[in-house]
């Protein structure tokens, strides 16, 4: 089938998923720079991700004093501002293609597809996103903190089909499986590939559709080519 466009998930499809061990190790780190138990910010930090992913915490700065706040502590403004560094600073390490990605979305956007973004994130991934590779490739990023809405609403949905001016059916959806998003993609209409890179096949965070998958799975971006009519 000849689809009109391609929708990428971010985390664990464009770009790795990140390791745990430095993502709790980051935390930590946060939680030193705030003076604040690191058992305690961590299990809040985890606690407020949907209020993160969905822009109820607009900022990262935002997120953290309420944190300081429940856990009783007084609002450090350097401290708040070096925590949000070392936070963004993970992220942008994080903010590495996969080594056929770039090479994957140059040869999609060659033979006709446009390119769209859905992802649940936090505010510094937007406010990363200029900088990175992407930038020029992707036709139509949809960040879940700057729209209100996460994986797997149908607005969502709508919402990327809406600015590549496609509809559901003419698009082909790839994704790790996080956020039940396969399955949401599929409720809409979207033809759906799950990607599963062999050396992060034991990670798992949150990726019920990866689980219990039965379509098509690749291992590598330029695999889904073969999808491409």
């Amino acid at each position: 089938m000849k689809y009109k466009a391609v929708i990428f998930d971010l985390f664990g499809t464009l770009i790795d998923m990140f390791p745990l061990a430095e993502y709790h190790s980051t935390l930590s780190e946060m939680a030193s720079i705030l003076a604040v138990s690191s058992e305690d910010f961590t299990r809040l930090w985890l606690e407020t991700v949907n209020e993160r992913f969905t822009g109820a915490f607009p900022t990262l700065e935002s997120n953290i004093e309420h944190i300081c706040q429940v856990i009783g502590v007084p609002l450090e403004d350097s401290h708040i501002t070096e925590a949000v560094r070392i936070r963004c600073e993970f992220t942008r390490r994080m903010f590495k293609p996969r080594p056929d990605t770039i090479e994957s979305l140059i040869q999609f956007k060659e033979v006709g597809c446009k390119i769209g973004l859905v992802s649940d994130c936090s505010s510094e991934v937007p406010d990363l996103w200029p900088n990175t590779p992407f930038i020029s490739l992707v036709d139509a990023p949809i960040f879940s903190c700057a729209v209100g809405f996460t994986k797997p609403d149908p607005r969502i949905y709508r919402l990327v089909c809406k600015r590549l001016a496609v509809m559901p059916q003419d698009c082909l959806y790839i994704g790790d499986g996080g956020s039940n998003e396969l399955t949401g993609a599929s409720q809409m209409g979207m033809h759906t590939v799950l990607i599963r890179a062999p050396y992060q096949d034991g990670y798992d965070f949150c990726r019920a559709d990866a689980k219990r998958w039965q379509g098509p799975v690749i291992s590598r971006l330029k695999e889904a080519l073969a999808f491409i009519g």
